[in-house]
């Protein structure tokens, strides 16, 4: 059998990119309790704002370390790398309106000459629950998966990408998935 690497997701909300962060569940019992209901004298509300801005980084900078770490366990010829995988739905107002032809052109104008060394298209279909009513929309997608090349504008590039989507299909959004991988070619 065998062995299982750990490969963090991040997660992209527009702006920033983080590792998802995983809750776990408050222990049960008595002594649990008496944490929950101990009262305390507060400290200052600056002296609290300044310990919790101290605690959100160093919880940021673990989280983020953490995440690198499995990627030095690549063996081989395999070495560190993102691998980004962008999710374009195809459908405008309930129809198809990205055809393949509007997706070949906006592949050779837009994704092809910002990641030329390579990338994976896939067919897919997608669905999500729209904001209103709460039904499920289904729809044909396009899965793009690019080995990002490590360059320092790697993340403005897809950024790029995704908006020159948004704006040319009339798109609210495009998912992007981030993730920590061992690669090789």
């Amino acid at each position: 059998m065998g062995t299982a690497l750990f490969i963090p997701q991040l997660i992209s909300d527009g702006g920033s990119r983080l590792p998802a962060a995983v809750s776990t569940p408050e222990p049960e019992g008595a002594a649990a309790e008496a944490r929950r209901t101990h009262h305390r004298k507060r400290p200052s509300s600056a002296m609290g704002a300044a310990f919790i801005s101290v605690l959100s980084v160093a919880l940021v900078a673990a989280s983020v370390a953490r995440a690198q770490a499995p990627a030095s366990a690549c063996r081989g010829t395999q070495h560190p790398q993102i691998v980004a995988e962008l999710l374009f739905g195809r459908d405008i107002d309930k129809h198809l309106g990205v055809s393949e032809a509007a997706w070949a052109r906006f592949m050779a104008r837009e994704v092809t000459p910002r990641f030329p060394d390579g990338l994976t298209v896939t067919d897919a279909f997608g669905q999500w629950r729209a904001h209103r009513g709460g039904r499920i929309v289904r729809e044909p997608s396009k899965v793009v998966t690019i080995v990002l090349p490590g360059h320092q504008d790697d993340q403005s590039r897809l950024d790029a990408v995704v908006e020159a989507y948004k704006r040319q299909f009339h798109q609210r959004s495009v998912a992007v998935i981030e993730q920590f991988a061992c690669v090789s070619f």
